[in-house]
């Protein structure tokens, strides 16, 4: 059974913070932001805008570019590590918001940045048990709420943002591929995020919610372990990497991505860059781009691109999907 991404939605906040308003707070220069990061931009929530606001959005964007109502998903999957309650599941949020009664939603934390391509295959494999005609993945976060006060390079790297995946079964195309995953446990505190309690002591369930982040840890993780990872992907999908048409990568800098996809040996143009204007929105980051290549006529039925993510765990994931036009998908009453 063949199953495909029908459409992809993408939400990011209104409110957007430029290298010049960093500038303002921080001991640090638009220049350095540009040329070490490579990013001059990137989306904020506001005050009272929370995950799932985010997460309907995209929600409702993507339905809407299939044609469909909302109403029409059979499972709702949300892949989150910022979730507005501890409990429950932004997924009932989701679908309380949206008015959707009678069907089920659940939430993946799949550890952040790699959350793009864990969730992917979970939603995947919900398509192939044959259970659901029509499975919402949605990937958001809003992780600059969650930046050390202090620290000007986080400030610099993260936004906030929400993507879905609307997957749906798919004729005469491949359509999303095996997805192969990985985690490195040993790099357990290269990212994470840590609560503490008011006086800066480590606590379990109250307090606020920081990020401690490794940068250089994680560039040698990107650079050393998931190249390797690619050739694995590329060979099980049995195709070359030559023949992919695009590689979407997690979006941690435009720096990484480019360095990236120079050792993978490909020419630059294979890459999509959106944290240029969003900064790294965590594991949505990866659907976002893609939503980028297919808006701006980069990305075509028929065509291979290779997905790829990786972040706090270390984990990482990656896979070949072929990608489908409207007539790929059997027309069915709803």
């Amino acid at each position: 059974m063949s199953v495909g991404i029908r459409s992809i939605g993408v939400c990011v906040p209104e409110n957007e913070v430029t290298n010049a308003h960093l500038v303002e707070r921080f001991d640090t220069t638009d220049a350095w932001m540009r040329e070490r990061l490579g990013i001059f931009s990137r989306r904020i929530a506001g005050s009272g805008e929370f995950t799932s606001d985010l997460a309907l959005g995209a929600l409702e964007d993507a339905c809407k570019r299939a044609g469909v109502e909302p109403a029409g998903i059979d499972l709702l999957i949300c892949c989150t590590s910022t979730p507005d309650h501890m409990i429950p599941a932004v997924a009932a949020l989701i679908l309380r918001k949206a008015q959707i009664q009678g069907v089920p939603g659940f939430d993946v934390n799949a550890g952040g940045c790699a959350g793009g391509l864990f969730a992917l295959d979970v939603g995947h494999k919900y398509m192939q048990s044959g259970q659901y005609d029509r499975v919402a993945v949605v990937v958001a976060d809003t992780v600059a709420q969650l930046n050390d006060p202090d620290d000007r390079t986080q400030h610099a790297i993260f936004g906030d943002g929400a993507a879905c995946y609307l997957l749906e079964r798919c004729s005469d195309s491949p359509g999303i591929g095996r997805t192969l995953l990985g985690t490195n446990p040993e790099r357990y505190y290269t990212a994470f995020v840590e609560r503490l309690d008011s006086e800066g002591q480590l606590n379990r369930f109250s307090g606020p919610n920081v990020t401690r982040m490794d940068g250089k840890g994680v560039k040698d993780f990107a650079l050393s372990v998931v190249p390797d990872f690619v050739d694995e992907v590329v060979e099980q999908a049995g195709v070359g990497l030559d023949d992919v048409r695009l590689i979407v990568t997690h979006q941690a800098n435009p720096g990484l991505v480019r360095q990236l996809i120079g050792l993978l040996g490909q020419p630059s143009d294979k890459a999509v860059i959106v944290a240029d204007k969003y900064g790294n929105t965590s594991g949505s980051s990866v659907v976002i781009a893609l939503a980028e290549a297919e808006r701006t006529g980069r990305l075509n039925p028929g065509d291979a691109v290779l997905l790829l993510g990786f972040g706090a765990g270390m984990s990482y994931g990656g896979t070949v999907v072929h990608w489908c036009g409207s007539e790929n998908f059997p027309q069915r009453e709803w």
